[in-house]
């Protein structure tokens, strides 16, 4: 999510020219997540405990509810950013599970940190189907080599996993691998919409939002190494 004058309403009028397909742009590959001892929980469950509301301006105030932390639709934006432990800034992987509850646009969408930069992971933005990574050399999530398109359900959970180690980012939808990157030498940054949510935290997009099972874990490389998508 670049730091440009371009709202994330880039999600709503810049829309790819044809419809979103269930089908990704690439070939990825799959990988189980692997249970990590070393894993700590972000969110308890009962309490907004470590987080904060993103001040974006006409948000919804985010609640918990039935164990799902809830950012309930903004105009245009809701989120939460972490306050608490500091979050690693390499060799972490974090995991979560979100779900749509109403509206087309994204949700789930993190922005974290990587070394000395940021950069967020879109869920289902730009009209409801959008993944990847914003932003690489200036171009967002639906824009740069790591845009995938997915059919996403309101009211079905889906289990995201991130994975920032030196040179690589990572990430997988429901075990199925959608981004893979060497970053060496790319610029990484987030769009200006998403700087309150910095260093670590959740939006959403015109859309009612849950989260659940947030927790992070080191990780000493990547997964794999396979051809950039």
């Amino acid at each position: 999510m670049l730091l440009v004058t371009v709202a994330l309403t880039g999600c709503n009028h810049n829309q790819p020219g044809e419809s979103v397909s269930s089908n990704p742009t690439t070939h990825p590959t799959t990988r189980p997540v692997a249970a990590n001892s070393d894993s700590r929980p972000l969110f308890d469950g009962k309490s907004l405990s470590n987080w904060q509301t993103a001040e974006f301006g006409a948000h919804g105030e985010p609640y918990v509810k039935e164990g799902n932390l809830i950012l309930p639709v903004g105009d245009p934006m809701t989120g939460v950013t972490w306050t608490g432990a500091p979050i690693p800034k390499m060799n972490y992987e974090v995991t979560y599970e979100c779900q749509r509850l109403d509206g087309s646009d994204f949700f789930g969408t993190l922005t974290f940190p990587v070394n000395n930069s940021f950069a967020s992971l879109v869920i289902g933005g730009w009209g409801g189907g959008v993944c990847g990574i914003s932003s690489l050399d200036g171009d967002d999530a639906a824009r740069n080599s790591t845009t995938t398109y997915k059919n996403f359900e309101n009211k079905h959970w889906y289990s995201i996993r991130l994975r920032v180690t030196p040179n690589r980012l990572e990430a997988w939808l429901e075990n199925e691998q959608i981004v893979n990157i060497d970053t060496a030498g790319k610029i990484l940054s987030t769009r200006g919409e998403v700087d309150l949510n910095k260093p670590f935290g959740f939006a959403s997009y015109q859309s009612t939002a849950a989260i659940r099972n947030i927790k992070i874990h080191p990780v000493d490389g990547p997964a794999s190494a396979k051809p950039d998508f």
